[in-house]
């Protein structure tokens, strides 16, 4: 979900030329036609809206035309600085990165368990670690996200459900998302996509992208929410 570009687009790619079978999905149905192209017998394409309250219904006839689901892997998402507050940019991220993320995850959960397990990833994000000032509702939604699997995990736990979940959290990535804004430790969007499936392949439960980011997010966690709000980042 979400492979017209970045990260979902290149994690396609590696996934088809491992010889997968796989379904991409994005609002621009145009953008996944040379995805398409890599291999016509086992790659489908769908026009999906996170946002839109008929998308898990889509992404069901998607997993129909497929034949099954094994791994349903989410890297649709928005986000960018707002510290005018701009009403409009809120909500949009709100409605992209936390009711659409949880409306098709939720809809992978229950396909997953109705067919006898299968594997969850998200790309969530190194935002989540800390609210940054600069960017709220990005920041406040990847947290969400991260809360979100964790309880996840849990519940497919409870119900004894087989179902695997993998938090991939990069830190910032050249993508369209950052729209040529510069930002610290950029990481390269193949680079990010390769990681990813090895986190997915080892069953990781939680990744952060790269060992740069591991180490900045282990120092924020370790700031105390005094200080943290004192301190003039930016991005």
């Amino acid at each position: 979900m979400g492979a017209s570009s970045g990260i979902g687009r290149e994690v396609s790619r590696l996934l088809i030329a491992r010889g997968w079978c796989v379904g991409v999905a994005a609002r621009r149905l145009e953008r996944l036609e040379d995805l398409r192209a890599l291999a016509l017998e086992r790659v489908f394409t769908a026009r999906i809206d996170v946002t839109d309250a008929d998308a898990p219904a889509q992404m069901r006839q998607l997993i129909q035309e497929m034949g099954g689901m094994h791994l349903y892997f989410h890297a649709s998402g928005i986000g960018k600085q707002n510290p005018e507050l701009q009403e409009e940019i809120e909500l949009n991220t709100m409605a992209t990165n936390g009711v659409g993320f949880t409306r098709m995850v939720g809809e992978a959960f229950r396909y997953f368990a109705e067919h006898g397990g299968g594997h969850v990833a998200v790309i969530s994000s190194i935002a989540g670690t800390k609210g940054l000032g600069v960017a709220p509702s990005y920041s406040a939604t990847k947290a969400m996200q991260n809360t979100y699997l964790l309880s996840l995990e849990q519940l497919a736990k409870i119900r004894h459900l087989d179902i695997r979940f993998t938090d991939i959290r990069p830190g910032f990535v050249d993508t369209e998302l950052l729209g040529g804004d510069s930002y610290p430790l950029m990481l390269k969007t193949e680079d990010v996509a390769r990681k990813a499936v090895k986190a997915i392949d080892h069953h990781r439960h939680i990744q952060v992208i790269d060992w740069r980011w591991r180490i900045v997010t282990a120092f924020w966690r370790r700031i105390p929410r005094w200080l943290w709000r004192r301190l003039p980042i930016q991005n």
